[in-house]
């Protein structure tokens, strides 16, 4: 076992003292982390969507195939990497840009396709909210010295053909499994659904928790 040390760096974010973009960008490049634990956590708390599943899924093969790249071709991260002690690690192509471009262009399909909640209005949303946030990622990560130009631009060029081509697994050549998978000791057991066959699931499902309300079967016996 070596003496020295090493630190966690999923939160580990450094920046210049004083220097208030840089705090705002460290924040930024925090995002995939609050994705992975907030948003796809909470969505299986709560919705227990196959769709967010295999979404959720697909960005995990995505960072392994990241990594997998890393340990080959081992190119080094950028000077700062010293002041940054990343200098153990490598750098292309860039995790978070992977990261963020898989998952703005995996949405960006799911909302174009009208698939569970998301509907093609909701395009305007991610051109205003979830795209700037991958493009300022990807800026964060060069802004504060994690990563070259070229490493974040082929982490983000790997994330969209990654994002799209998971999506067509998902939606070409797995879907059909998706009642089976409901029909399982699994699904029955969390109650795993798929509701991307139906056209508006948020109607759906508010006009039948109005419609169970007035059903005696269905009320609560507290």
């Amino acid at each position: 076992m070596s003496n020295q040390l090493r630190a966690v760096t999923l939160t580990h974010v450094r920046y210049f003292k004083g220097d208030q973009l840089g705090h705002f960008l460290a924040w930024i490049s925090l995002v995939p982390v609050f994705i992975s634990l907030g948003g796809f956590f909470s969505h299986f708390l709560f919705r227990r969507e196959l769709q967010g599943m295999f979404f959720a899924l697909g960005l995990i093969i995505s960072q392994f195939i990241n990594e997998v790249i890393k340990t080959s071709v081992q190119q080094a991260r950028p000077e700062t990497c010293i002041m940054l002690e990343m200098c153990d690690s490598h750098g292309w192509p860039s995790s978070h840009s992977q990261y963020m471009f898989f998952f703005a262009t995996y949405l960006t399909l799911l909302t174009y396709k009208k698939m569970g909640v998301l509907f093609r209005n909701q395009m305007v949303l991610l051109g205003l909210v979830i795209w700037p946030l991958a493009l300022l990622t990807l800026y964060s990560r060069v802004y504060l010295g994690y990563h070259t130009v070229a490493q974040v631009f082929a982490g983000a060029a790997l994330g969209v053909v990654l994002g799209w081509l998971w999506f067509w697994v998902v939606n070409s050549l797995l879907r059909g499994l998706f009642p089976v998978i409901e029909e399982s000791f699994f699904g029955r057991w969390f109650y795993v659904k798929d509701t991307s066959h139906i056209p508006n699931s948020l109607k759906f499902e508010y006009d039948n928790a109005r419609a169970a309300r007035r059903h005696s079967s269905y009320k609560r016996v507290d």
